[in-house]
Parts: structure tokens; sequence; C-alpha cells
């Protein structure tokens, strides 16, 4: 049977025991159904040539090539990943668009006694839930953006607040990037379609009679772009921000990128990247605090030259409600009374009026 998705988070109340992807592994890796499983019935070179014999010879043969090489493939998973699945197990398949290869799959698996379903319009009813989530239905929640300069421990504060009853977005979590030239994070950052499919399920499970907290950032954070809809909300909403002195600010940053610190040559090449916006000398004494192990200078000095400037022309443009928390430190023993005045502060700014 094909299951028709009508909301994004359908698909994980069904109750199937896997999600099995059958597309390519170039496929697969693009972007999936969060938690499916690879198990390709046609691997990426065996798709192109299917697709080839398909347009330059006819669609029988395709057809016919293609079938051996799935039962050939249906083979090894069914020998393998599959050879320990009992008769109660119950999948779900899915392909792009629905059709051949997962119902070719699905035939096989229910042949033996498995109890399989399809995805009705396969992924691309999928991706299709996810663009009218963000790119054509607004925001449900109200939104309020948690502002404040450089090292103004905004990404550790907000992922408090849910501990504290106040619904939260983590976008630089999502894209796995911290939001600046240093924000590189290990393992790299997620696909744009992958960075979506997370951001739509979170918008998914919002209450929408309560406020969501998201970081303020620009319209990308790395190499992923905030989708238009929630962009919108962010420059229309509130604003709370964290106002803290540089000082304070540049001994977080020393414990933040305690990673970036710790790795001279990473360190040092993003540095260079900031010659393109900076003079030479500038950048070369940066080069030479860095050597030198002078990191909270140097976080000082970045923020004084680089970063500071840029958020107050940010700001500048921005005709939105704004508030102010001002605080004198930002050591670890500070950060939890200094969310719970956030948190005070974000329900008195999205409260009816």
């Amino acid at each position: 049977m094909a299951i028709t998705l009508t909301n994004l988070t359908d698909i994980f109340a069904l109750g199937f025991d896997d999600i099995i992807d059958v597309r390519a592994p170039a496929e697969y890796a693009d972007d999936h159904i969060p938690g499916a499983i690879s198990l390709p019935v046609l691997d990426d070179a065996e798709r192109a040539e299917v697709g080839t014999i398909y347009k330059q010879v006819s669609p029988f043969t395709a057809r016919k090539v293609g079938a051996a090489l799935v039962a050939k493939n249906a083979a090894v998973h069914l020998q393998g990943p599959l050879a320990d699945k009992s008769g109660a197990w119950r999948p779900l398949v899915y392909c792009w668009r629905g059709g051949q290869r997962s119902g070719s799959f699905a035939s096989i698996l229910a042949q033996i006694g498995w109890r399989v379903d399809t995805v009705a319009g396969g992924y691309k009813a999928w991706r299709g839930l996810v663009v009218k989530a963000l790119y054509e239905t607004p925001v449900a929640s109200p939104v309020v953006v948690l502002d404040g300069n450089t090292g103004s421990a905004k990404t550790e504060v907000l992922n408090m607040l849910p501990a504290l009853g106040v619904q939260v977005i983590d976008l630089e979590g999502l894209a796995r990037h911290r939001g600046s030239l240093f924000g590189h994070m290990p393992g790299g950052q997620p696909s744009q379609k992958a960075f979506e499919v997370a951001l739509a399920l979170e918008l998914a499970r919002l209450d929408p009679t309560r406020p969501v907290v998201v970081e303020a950032e620009s319209s990308k954070v790395g190499n992923c772009r905030v989708p238009p809809q929630l962009w919108k909300a962010m420059v229309a909403a509130p604003r709370v921000a964290i106002a803290a002195p540089r000082a304070a600010r540049a001994q977080y940053l020393t414990r933040a990128y305690a990673d970036m610190v710790a790795d001279g040559a990473r360190l040092a090449g993003v540095i260079e990247l900031l010659r393109l916006a900076h003079a030479h000398a500038q950048v070369d004494l940066w080069r030479q605090m860095a050597d030198a192990g002078q990191f909270a200078e140097l976080a000082d000095s970045l923020m004084e030259a680089h970063y500071d400037p840029r958020y107050d022309k940010h700001r500048e443009r921005m005709s939105v409600p704004l508030v102010e928390i001002a605080v004198e430190r930002l050591d670890e023993g500070d950060l939890a009374g200094l969310a719970l005045r956030v948190a005070a502060e974000v329900v008195r700014l999205s409260a009816p009026v």
C-alpha cells in the first residue's frame, strides 16, 4: 500500500520499524527522510546506465536491464542487512517518485511475507512538504530574536532556554556552523536540502501559541541559507540583545573557540581570509597575536576592528523593538542567571498587548 503524507511529522507516527531509501547513494547523500537507511536497488553507475539505455535504446530495454539489476541488489540486501529481520518486521520503502524502484523492492519484500508499504510520490512528495513549510507557509509561532555582539554567549544562552520552558530553534546547531569565518565545526555542514529538512521538522514541532527564540544570524549560516519565511519572520521580530563589555566577550570567545585556539595552523588560515577586508598590516598584527598565544587580545582586536562595526551597521537598518540585557561578566557561573533574564524578556515581548 502507498502511504500519502500530509504533513512532515506523519511518517514518524506510523510505527514502521525501518524507513528504507532505495535511491542511489548520491541521491541519499544529498538528502533523505531523517532516520532512513540506504539500501539502493541501483547504485550511481547503474542508475546512469539505465537512464542512458532509456534515452538511447528504448524504455522496454531499460526496464529489463533495470529489473535484473534491482533483483541482483535486492538479493545482496536480503542476505546482508535484512538477513536477521523477523516475520513481524514492518518496513516503509521510498524512491524518487514512489515508482518502479520502490515498487519493485517492496514487491520482493511483500512476497517474503513482510508487511511493507511505500511512500506515495516518494522523496519528491516529502520534499514538497519541506518546500511548502519553508517557502510558502508563514512561521506559526511568534518569533523573538536573541541578539548581541560577537562573543556575548548567545548560542550557549539559547540552548539553556528550553529547560526554562522557552521554545528555541538553534540555526547554528542545525547548520553545524557557528556563523562566522571562525565558525567551521568538525564534520562540515549538511547540504542545503538536509538543513532545510531539519529546520522544517523543528518548525513543525513548535507550539504555535508560544514564542520561539532564534539567534540573530545573517541570511546564511556558513553555506546554509535561511529559508525565506523564517528569514522574513526574523527580520520583523522583536529582539533581546545581550550587552557585555568587549573584554568579557573576548574572554568568553577563548573558551567557546577552544578548538580553534588549540589548532594554530587552522587559526592562521582563517585569519588570512581577512586580508580581503582589512589592511595587510592589521592582518599581520592578528597573526602575531595568534602566534604569541595572545588569544584574548586577538579576540578583542577582531571584535573592535571587524565584528562589532558590522553588527552596529546591521542594527542601524533595523526598526524593531530591541531590549538590552546588560551584563558585566560571561563566566560559566553567570550564564544561568542571564538565561533567566532572557526568558523573562521573551515572555514579556511576546505577551498580547
